[in-house]
């Protein structure tokens, strides 16, 4: 049997291990020619580390911000669906949905959504959700700093940092074949529109792709 005290401490040790990265996020997005204080209000307001990584990924490589919101926003609207799934596990009033909405994020959903209970499902996303969030962005300020003084990320080797780290955020979510295929169709539509497109615009459209085909291809055919 669960007990609650088993849920607040894998759900610690989620927030722990996911927390940390933004250590991460700070040094990257500084070193890509953001301010500190910008960083840090990055993590603090979007709060979701793919859509972070996506935007600081399209301002070092020159593309438009604008461009960047786009698909930061394109890639947090998953958020949305986890939200749907939580509404009725959670329970809560239209106050402390409005409250609540900012920690619906990958992990804090798989923490929760799985309980049998409302106890157990709000322990385990509050509990993770709210730990990475405080981590998260503790560990934004402290890689901030660094990446301040690091400099220019092209003399250590930065500029590719911000790929890698969206791919090692990427990657572990990527546990059926379909979507893995969906992933790789949707990184070739980006790459191929790279030589023909300006900045970013290759990331929108290559994300769009992504969505979509995940969205009519699933278990059991269209639906």
């Amino acid at each position: 049997m669960t007990t609650d005290r088993s849920i607040i401490v894998d759900s610690l040790g989620v927030g722990l291990a996911t927390g940390a990265y933004g250590v991460s996020f700070g040094a990257i997005s500084t070193a890509s020619g953001l301010s500190v204080l910008q960083t840090c209000l990055i993590s603090l307001l979007v709060f979701t580390g793919a859509s972070q990584f996506a935007f600081v990924g399209i301002i070092a490589s020159g593309g438009n911000p604008l461009t960047g919101a786009l698909t930061a926003i394109l890639l947090g609207s998953r958020n949305l669906f986890y939200g749907v799934s939580m509404a009725p596990k959670l329970d809560l009033d239209p106050a402390q949905r409005l409250a609540t909405a900012h920690f619906v994020i990958d992990e804090s959903t798989a923490m929760g959504v799985t309980r049998t209970s409302r106890r157990q499902a709000r322990l385990g996303f509050y509990w993770t959700g709210i730990s990475i969030f405080v981590l998260w962005n503790l560990s934004t300020a402290a890689g901030a700093w660094a990446g301040n003084a690091i400099g220019d990320p092209r003399t250590y080797g930065l500029d590719a940092a911000v790929g890698a780290a969206f791919l090692g955020l990427l990657w572990p979510r990527l546990s059926s074949v379909q979507g893995r295929l969906v992933a790789l169709v949707g990184a070739a539509v980006a790459l191929g529109l790279v030589p023909v497109t300006s900045a970013g615009l290759p990331i929108i459209l290559g994300g769009g792709t992504a969505v979509l085909l995940g969205m009519l291809w699933r278990p059991g055919g269209r639906s």
